[in-house]
């Protein structure tokens, strides 16, 4: 396969879901072997920051890059949908330092991708193959992520919630363009009604409404899930984006609880170990 960019730029104007703050993100095409680069308009001299594993700084609550003194944070549900739509080259422009939340989910972004359209490069593309088992724990917290070798894109995933509410929910998907668009992209980020107050006291979730947050209490849903497994879909979503900070991934990728902290220590791993075609 060749590498691919898109045919041309497509913008969004947003809050970010932890920042609150207003920003406008434009996604651009780039040449060959540029990869996927963050660059930050608001600061002097427009320093970008390369979407790649090595450059995760922070994974509290979202996965955060940095690069050349300026960063971004939250910026899972935008790698998703550029990894879904097969993007290897492309600038994610932007005049803050968080992506607008949308609706909380990737949804927007990938109709936004589609708009543009892919074009397609003088390059092959270059894949990190899994050759074998690759394998992160969290055993303080019975967590797990690995990826095994597999002809494509897979997640497996199994989410476990004390809450009596959601327990566990187990959710896989061989992704692809239609799988992704409809089963997954919609999937909402999700938060516990008694957590909301202290993310905010920390300066998270500032951006967060019930337009683009699920939230749930010890007595239901505050507002209407659109998939009845919506938390362990969006976990999908988050490992999709993660994920794409080792590069394109072929490799069935199976995880348990996982987060985004156990998700990039994997992407790490991936990049530093994986055969290259």
């Amino acid at each position: 396969m060749q590498q691919i960019t898109l045919a041309e730029p497509v913008s969004f104007k947003g809050i970010g879901l932890h920042s609150g703050r207003e920003v406008t993100m434009s996604i651009k095409p780039a040449p060959v072997d540029t990869g996927i680069v963050f660059v930050r308009t608001d600061l002097e001299g427009c320093p970008g920051i390369r979407a790649t594993a090595d450059n995760v700084t922070s994974t509290l609550r979202a996965t955060t890059l940095e690069e050349h003194g300026a960063k971004v944070f939250t910026v899972e549900h935008v790698m998703s949908a550029l990894n879904a739509y097969d993007v290897d080259n492309c600038f994610v422009e932007m005049d803050g330092e968080e992506p607008p939340v949308a609706g909380g989910s990737a949804e927007t972004f990938f109709s936004m991708l589609k708009k543009a359209g892919q074009r397609e490069q003088d390059a092959p593309r270059i894949e990190l193959v899994v050759d074998k088992v690759y394998r992160v724990d969290d055993d303080e917290h019975k967590r797990f992520i690995m990826a095994v070798p597999y002809d494509g894109l897979r997640i497996s995933f199994t989410s476990v919630n004390p809450h009596p509410l959601i327990g566990i929910q187990y959710g896989a998907f061989v992704v692809s363009h239609e799988v992704y668009e409809k089963e997954i992209a919609p999937a909402r980020t999700i938060a516990y009604e008694k957590e909301v107050q202290a993310l905010r006291e920390m300066g998270l979730g500032l951006g967060g409404t019930m337009e683009n947050v699920i939230v749930y209490n010890d007595e239901g849903w505050l507002n209407q899930l659109i998939f009845k497994d919506e938390l362990v879909r969006h976990k999908i979503l988050d490992v999709i984006g993660d994920l794409r900070l080792a590069g394109i991934v072929r490799g069935h990728i199976i995880a348990s609880a996982s987060g985004h902290s156990l998700n990039t220590a994997l992407a790490k791993k991936l990049l530093a170990s994986a055969q290259t075609l």
